[in-house]
């Protein structure tokens, strides 16, 4: 099953995918039942188990529902594409008519887990820094947005509302690998670009990631600066 995706916005290196909503009729071409009444058909199990065995990192979902919205498409192994990361989908485009007026539509969720790049969250706009489950993370796009920063990945969490993002983001849990919807996920093994202000619990944890990443890379970027001046 094809997956088109979310086009790209502000994030400046193809990072910050899908703050546009996801197009009922091209965008999401994984939903069968379009935008009609009808409602997205259960997800095959050799699409799920393509999900299941995603070699190259951990692929974040919340489980086979959310918020009484079915699981309707992962992008699995096939359609994987290393600048858009993988991404899991719920629900349908039944529920409300996106930005663009009638034939668009913003999914209840969609999770996409990708390899962290090196980037500053700036270009986001108005944002909030935040801690999810231990880790860093931000949320934005008038909170329907966030971005958590776990292990070698960013988690982006693209919802219809504010309180459906924060939501998902407490429920995230490997869908290819052992774990769990709760407790502390795993630090991120790099210093999240983090723009605005941060908590001093939020300090203390970019302070003690694995090989104090925050720390090597504040090092780095003087010693740039230091030759370039």
């Amino acid at each position: 099953m094809t997956v088109m995706r979310p086009a790209e916005a502000a994030h400046g290196l193809a990072r910050a995918r899908s703050i546009l909503p996801a197009l009922c009729a091209g965008v999401l071409a994984l939903v069968l039942a379009g935008c009609s009444t009808a409602g997205p058909q259960p997800i095959s199990r050799n699409e799920l188990a393509e999900a299941q065995t995603f070699p190259y990192f951990r692929l974040y979902w919340v489980g086979p529902t959310f918020e009484g919205h079915r699981l309707a498409a992962t992008d699995g192994l096939r359609s994987y594409i290393s600048t858009y990361g993988d991404s899991v989908y719920y629900g349908d485009c039944v529920q409300s008519k996106g930005i663009f007026g009638g034939g668009s539509c913003r999914l209840p969720l969609q999770v996409t887990t990708v390899i962290f790049h090196m980037h500053s969250n700036g270009p986001l706009g108005p944002q909030t820094n935040l801690v999810v489950r231990g880790v860093p993370a931000v949320q934005y796009d008038g909170g329907r947005s966030v971005e958590v920063y776990t292990g070698q990945t960013a988690v982006d969490i693209f919802s219809d509302t504010a309180a459906h993002a924060l939501a998902a983001a407490q429920l995230l849990r490997p869908v290819n690998a052992p774990g769990s919807s709760t407790g502390d996920l795993p630090l991120p093994v790099f210093c999240p670009g983090l723009s605005g202000p941060v908590s001093p619990e939020l300090q203390s944890i970019m302070l003690h990631l694995p090989r104090r990443a925050c720390q090597t890379s504040a090092a780095y970027l003087a010693f740039a600066k230091s030759i370039k001046g």
